[in-house]
């Protein structure tokens, strides 16, 4: 299926989906791998775990209800850094979850988590990759992203932000590592 497609699916589906308990609640999304997810190897491309993973974070955003305030105020979800993990294939026709949740923020940034859940032969659950996202939402009038606390706070929570724990903090470093060659 087209990305496009699962797009609409996503849009048409998340109003009669549970609603997610901001900021902490996961989103969980069913996909299959479909013949335009495959590259040369026949199994799913790289690319496409980070593509579908903005399907997880457009759900977060959907169903913890963050939305609104995203339209109201003109805010544009973007990111500023990723890395991903690949542990196992995921190969033609085979379903998959992905899960989305935020681990924690801090400035004007979140980190979020996206796990690509698979069966193995025996049935049992298995990690097929593992992405780390940084991002947040940019707020064109002021022409600035806003602070991550004011986005939780959007989104109905008002307690601390969640600790930031050694492989975040190396994810951080090493974004922004990058970020100054």
């Amino acid at each position: 299926m087209n990305l496009w497609l699962r797009v609409l699916w996503l849009f048409l589906t998340a109003p009669f989906g549970a609603r997610i308990a901001p900021p902490f609640g996961v989103s969980r999304l069913r996909f299959r791998v479909w013949p335009l997810d495959l590259d040369t190897n026949l199994h799913m491309n790289n690319g496409r775990y980070l593509t579908i993973a903005d399907l997880g974070r457009a759900d977060l955003l959907l169903r913890t209800g963050l939305w609104r305030a995203v339209l109201k105020e003109g805010l544009l979800p973007m990111l500023s850094g990723a890395a991903i993990r690949f542990r196992r294939e995921l190969r033609p026709f085979q379903p998959f979850t992905l899960e989305t949740r935020i681990v924690a923020w801090q400035g004007t940034s979140f980190i979020m988590e996206h796990r690509f859940l698979a069966k193995d032969g025996a049935g049992a659950e298995i990690t097929a990759a593992i992405a780390l996202v940084r991002g947040g939402l940019y707020a064109r009038r002021q022409r600035k992203f806003l602070p991550a606390e004011h986005i939780a706070e959007l989104s109905g929570y008002a307690g601390p932000a969640p600790e930031i724990t050694p492989d975040l903090a190396e994810f951080l470093a090493l974004e922004s590592a990058l970020k100054t060659r």
